[in-house]
């Protein structure tokens, strides 16, 4: 049976945690839900999916895999007691590669003074620095959330509320050495579309947003009521290119899985696994592990041009749709 890349999804990013009692309070508190917890007790591991899930959230009461902006919580067991145990979050050289995921929020303001009411820190305050329509909070192991609007800034700096019901898990952003070699293999070996280009030549570097067009197509270039036109949506891929790292030698970017570790991997879901690996295949991908590699028959990780792990898994509504047919 043939695999229908327009029904692929931008399922979940994958990141380590040192305790995820309170990675999990931290994003609950930004509106998301537990949604599955997978328990790995021989393994010595746990998985937390953590996702929006109100009436007004995009995949509300959608099965895991038929979702998109999901973020995977991995923890290893003990590293809570472990003084030492630490992540690498992606922004500190010589270990750079992941960037951060990203909400995009009702009320800009509003939502930021919330969680800065709450207690926890900031990386980029909306009033640092000359991007005032951005910010930057902390999660408890030190990895960056991105936070945008949904709505002007000018519209929502007297807002006093913010709904979290109305927040999206919008991106999540990597680093790439060639932004070319990227660009081509997320559109024509993972199947995205391209949903926006930012360039910022002045200071060095490009953004490239990709995802699934899905439902909602492939938006215009135009700002959607006066704000960037994919705020509103869930399950993007930032890859953020910084002028000159294609003339490299080498690889530039850390992967997250090498030691030290903290990312681990972005995840796509497909209509017909051993379809969609057999493309995979033929079009000749790089694998971290083949669907008939270890124990694990039920996912496969592909690895893009930096090395970064890209696992895909069944989406099993689609497939309860395909045996209905």
């Amino acid at each position: 049976m043939a695999t229908d890349i327009k029904t692929y999804k931008f399922n979940h990013t994958m990141i380590r945690v040192k305790d995820p009692k309170r990675s999990v309070k931290f994003y609950e508190f930004l509106g998301m839900k537990m949604l599955h917890k997978m328990e790995q007790s021989e393994a010595k591991f746990d998985l937390y999916f953590m996702g929006y899930d109100s009436p007004k959230a995009a995949s509300h009461g959608s099965e895991l895999f038929d979702r998109e902006g999901l973020i995977e919580l991995t923890h290893n067991y003990g590293t809570e007691n472990d003084a030492d145990y630490q992540v690498t979050n992606g922004n500190k050289d010589p270990y750079k590669g992941f960037g951060h995921t990203c909400i995009s929020v009702d009320n800009l303001q509003a939502a930021c003074q919330r969680i800065e009411d709450a207690g926890y820190k900031f990386q980029k305050k909306l009033t640092d620095g000359r991007m005032r329509h951005i910010a930057f909070a902390l999660d408890p192991d030190g990895y960056w959330v991105e936070i945008i609007g949904q709505n002007p800034v000018e519209k929502t700096e007297d807002v006093k509320t913010t709904d979290t019901q109305a927040y999206r898990m919008n991106h999540s952003m990597i680093r790439v050495k060639d932004p070319q070699k990227s660009l081509k293999f997320y559109k024509e070996v993972m199947g995205m579309e391209l949903m926006r280009t930012s360039e910022q030549a002045s200071a060095g570097f490009n953004l490239y947003f990709l995802g699934y067009a899905g439902k909602d197509g492939v938006p215009g270039s135009e700002p959607v009521n006066g704000v960037n036109p994919t705020a509103h949506r869930e399950g993007l891929l930032e890859l953020t290119w910084n002028y000159g790292t294609e003339k490299e030698e080498g690889p530039v970017y850390h992967n997250g899985n090498d030691e030290p570790q903290g990312f681990g991997h972005i995840c796509v879901s497909v209509d017909d696994l051993d379809a969609a690996c057999k493309r995979f295949d033929e079009l000749k991908v790089n694998w971290k592990k083949r669907l008939t590699d270890g124990r694990m028959r039920n996912v496969a990780f592909v690895l893009d041009p930096d090395n970064y792990w890209i696992e895909v898994v069944q989406n099993e509504q689609l497939k309860k749709g395909k045996s209905e047919l």
